[in-house]
């Protein structure tokens, strides 16, 4: 009785403060996206993305056929990361589903733990849910992306670039937020095989994610040029707002 007390408390413990590790985490890079943009590796790609957008509003009609093949990637591979969260998730409500007998495969001894019906259907739920999240976030981005995709293609020189860049950016960081989904699907992958698994796992993923995430890259020229032409339109009247870089 007092082995399984123990197993239970250290569910307790480990899990929340193993998802308070990686949402503190993340809002804290949210704070710095928003407010440091150039130190961090999705607002610095988003600076190059409003670039990419300025530049290609400017191109000509005749001359947009790098920008769709970038944009066709992009939908393409929003798409297969869609088709992979559906399929998982198709999966798991399958394997919860099918027999009661699936639910015990994760309740043996090498499990240290709470192996209660209650937690694994927590677990399951969890996984489920994270992974449909994740097919949401990759179905978005593909929507961005294709109405970026009309809009750079639409005829005629009156396609304001603020909106291209703002669907461009939209689908960029329904991107990234659909890779955190699955990030935190393997962690909650491995609280199946108990709380000490999970726990090492957020630790050692929040390592590496911040490093992933810094920007060690001194800003380039380029960036430096954009910045002056935004000024240069907002004392001219073209621009009545300064051009943010922050995730909408």
């Amino acid at each position: 009785m007092e082995m399984i007390l123990k197993k239970e408390y250290l569910d307790l413990v480990l899990v929340p403060f193993g998802l308070i590790i990686i949402l503190s985490y993340h809002l804290f890079l949210l704070y710095r996206i928003l407010y440091f943009p150039y130190h961090t590796i999705i607002g610095f790609m988003n600076i190059d993305k409003s670039i990419w957008v300025e530049r290609i509003m400017q191109a000509k009609k005749d001359e947009l056929g790098c920008a769709l093949t970038v944009l066709s990637s992009s939908i393409s591979a929003s798409t297969f990361m869609a088709s992979i969260a559906l399929t998982l998730s198709s999966l798991i409500g399958a394997w919860i589903g099918s027999s009661p007998v699936n639910m015990t495969v994760f309740t043996g001894h090498f499990v240290y733990g709470d192996i209660s019906s209650i937690t694994m259907v927590i677990k399951y739920t969890s996984l489920l849910v994270c992974f449909l999240v994740g097919f949401c976030c990759f179905v978005q981005s593909t929507r961005c992306f294709l109405h970026a995709n009309y809009l750079i293609t639409t005829p005629g020189n009156d396609i304001p670039p603020e909106m291209v860049t703002r669907a461009v950016l939209r689908g960029g960081n329904f991107w990234s937020l659909g890779l955190r989904t699955l990030y935190l699907a393997l962690d909650l992958l491995l609280w199946l095989f108990g709380p000490i698994p999970m726990f090492i796992n957020s630790v050692f993923m929040v390592v590496c994610l911040y490093y992933l995430d810094t920007n060690s890259v001194v800003q380039p020229l380029y960036h430096r040029t954009f910045e002056a032409e935004q000024v240069v339109k907002r004392m001219r009247g073209v621009l009545p707002d300064p051009l943010t870089f922050r995730c909408n």
